[in-house]
């Protein structure tokens, strides 16, 4: 459908116009309602960050995909939220906004350890969770000048891309190959996926989709790619083919090309005041030692589990308030791990699957086993927290009054639950 096409248009008043109509369309009962359940997901990326999706397009995506609610969460970039929050109003659907940060922990006990980042030491991702709508232009200011210092560390591996494929005659112009694929132009952030998904346009430019492109992988470039991937390389037809070959590169290439990011990631201390300060949740994502990677783009290697408990008690410290994790991403005793250290260290605990490829299910099944019914009630807490600190920030959900009113964590939930629900 053309008007489909238009919630990824580059004009933002195109595509929220393109979603009216297609609830318009739904409440004619022209197009079939979808079916809602009970499932959730708060880590949805846009094309501020990357995606093949606009926040238009990716409320759509979870709308019809049976979410009861769905957030946004783009890397060093909050310019999406406000259009996430307007289509989200448009179709019927609860939301909640965020963002996420690569955070140096070198002044913590954290210091020199792999934690939750393949690819730098000493660094970890976080998130900011449910961040009022009257601070979203604060956070944003808090991003211009990491994204800014991104841009020059982004040039500078574009240059080492090309050391390694210059001798393939492949090349790459930051400006006119990276840039427009990304939404920097709008705050958006440009991500190593950018500079690989680039890549992967000239590869396919070059070989043409098939058996070209895999005999340059394996035979040239000596990647191993699986037979899975082999079989996505081989269909010309695949509507996801430069996307399955990002994931190839970056699982091989990123090591080769990565240059240590130094100024664009804030003190971790800083992104903890700028929480407190804005009234948002600051969480840990966890991620544990990786076996086979779900999304195909992590190698199998050890990350945080050997110190565990010695991270919790450093980002309880640091003054993190929640825990996210993905339930499909690790086995059951990893999670009854990370479970019992939320309890014990008393942290809320967020669910997300990230989406930034059109290949990726917006639903995590393993979250509809009942031992993670919590994660639900959570997104429900999550975006009642929002509501309330929306209204007044001294209302939030790690406010000294909430901590005042609502001493037990699980009651405090079951409170904000009742405002995201409506039920207040």
């Amino acid at each position: 459908m053309e008007i489909l096409k238009r919630l990824n248009n580059e004009n933002k008043d195109i595509r929220l116009d393109a979603l009216r109509e297609l609830k318009a369309m739904i409440d004619e009962g022209k197009i079939e309602k979808p079916v809602m359940g009970n499932d959730v997901n708060n880590h949805i990326h846009s094309v501020y960050s990357f995606s093949p999706y606009t926040p238009t397009a990716a409320v759509w995506m979870a709308y019809t995909s049976g979410l009861c609610t769905a957030g946004i969460m783009d890397h060093d970039s909050i310019c999406g939220a406000e259009e996430f929050i307007e289509a989200a109003g448009i179709i019927g659907m609860a939301s909640t906004i965020g963002a996420e940060i690569r955070a140096d922990m070198s002044k913590t006990a954290l210091a020199g350890r792999r934690i939750n980042n393949p690819d730098q030491k000493g660094v970890a991702y976080v998130t900011l969770h449910g961040v009022p709508h009257t601070q979203i232009g604060r956070v944003s200011e808090f991003f211009k000048p990491l994204n800014a210092a991104r841009i020059e560390r982004d040039r500078k591996m574009v240059a080492k891309i090309n050391e390694v494929m210059n001798p393939y005659g492949i090349n790459l112009d930051f400006d006119k190959d990276v840039l427009p694929i990304s939404y920097e132009a709008k705050g958006g952030s440009v991500t190593e996926r950018h500079l690989l998904f680039a890549l992967a346009n000239k590869l396919t430019e070059k070989f043409g989709r098939g058996q070209g492109v895999l005999d340059f992988l394996c035979n040239d470039m000596g990647i191993k790619v699986g037979e899975k991937i082999q079989g996505f390389l081989l269909d010309t037809e695949n509507k996801c083919y430069e996307y399955d070959l990002l994931g190839v590169l970056k699982s091989d290439m990123v090591e080769k090309i990565y240059i240590p990011a130094t100024d664009e990631c804030p003190d971790i201390r800083d992104v903890a005041s700028l929480a407190k300060e804005t009234g948002a949740i600051l969480a840990y994502a966890y991620l544990g030692d990786v076996g086979n990677s779900v999304t195909g783009d992590k190698k199998a290697q050890k990350f945080e589990d050997d110190y565990l408990d010695e991270l919790f008690e450093c980002i309880k410290e640091v003054g993190f308030s929640a825990v996210t994790y993905m339930p499909s991403r690790n086995t059951k005793e990893q999670l009854d791990r990370i479970k019992m250290l939320c309890e014990k260290h008393g942290f809320f605990q967020i669910s997300g699957e990230d989406i930034n490829t059109p290949r990726q299910k917006f639903i995590c099944e393993a979250q509809r086993d009942p031992a993670f019914s919590h994660l639900n009630e959570a997104t429900w807490a999550l975006i009642g927290h929002e509501i309330a600190a929306t209204e007044d920030i001294n209302k939030a959900m790690f406010s000294d009054w909430a901590k005042q009113t609502y001493p037990d964590l699980n009651d405090r939930i079951k409170y904000f639950a009742s405002i995201g629900r409506g039920e207040r």
